[in-house]
């Protein structure tokens, strides 16, 4: 199995690496509003998917509403987005704790150089936000090469390829941690960067590569 998985990467890797150099851009490129964009994405995420997630957060920002709508403004527009009420609240949550003085200023909580504590601090902060969420946002803005996404899809996979004896119905902090591990060490023993093992999962299960 792991010679297939290896295969597989080679022929994804080009694609791969090129998704990863965007996420990348829009940090270095890209203003507060697209990080906080990649952010309401992450929100919006749990129990969801990911297609209906980024279609619900671009039809918020065409209509105006990503930064300035109401909760029965954003409501509608959640289509395919489960738990829309609490998620609509979370994304009006998340605009009160970056915007100050009609500015928006995400950017400055985001520490290149120590993403683990990057990583908590939103984590504590935003409301909706758990390790899988947190680690999604990162690595959707350019930081995921020391950090895991451990969603239903990645679990499966770990337990497939006998990282993980089984797929946990529920994870604290410390099992985040455990398991995070664990995929580090996989990813290193097969010579995948974690962030591109994360994409080369995803898109092996939907056939392309998203985010």
């Amino acid at each position: 199995m792991i010679k297939e998985l290896i295969l597989e990467y080679k022929k994804r890797k080009s694609l791969i690496r090129k998704r990863l150099k965007e996420f990348k851009d829009i940090y270095i490129s890209g203003n507060d509003h697209d990080i906080f964009e990649e952010l309401s994405f992450c929100i919006f995420t749990p129990q969801s998917k990911a297609v209906l997630c980024n279609k619900a957060v671009k039809n918020l920002k065409r209509q105006g509403l990503l930064f300035k709508g109401s909760l029965n403004k954003i409501r509608p527009h959640l289509k395919g987005v489960r738990f829309p009420n609490n998620k609509a609240s979370y994304l009006m949550e998340a605009r009160k704790l970056f915007i100050s003085k009609n500015k928006l200023d995400i950017k400055s909580k985001i520490h290149p150089n120590d993403i683990y504590n990057t990583r908590e601090w939103f984590v504590k902060n935003v409301k909706g936000i758990g390790y899988k969420e947190a680690s999604h946002f990162l690595r959707n803005i350019g930081f995921g090469k020391n950090i895991s996404i451990l969603d239903v899809h990645i679990l499966n996979n770990l337990v497939k390829y006998k990282v993980i004896e089984e797929r946990p119905s529920s994870i604290t902090k410390k099992k985040y941690l455990f398991i995070e591990d664990k995929m580090k060490k996989f990813s290193a023993s097969i010579s995948i960067p974690l962030d591109e093992l994360d994409l080369l999962f995803w898109s092996i299960q939907t056939g392309y590569v998203f985010k």
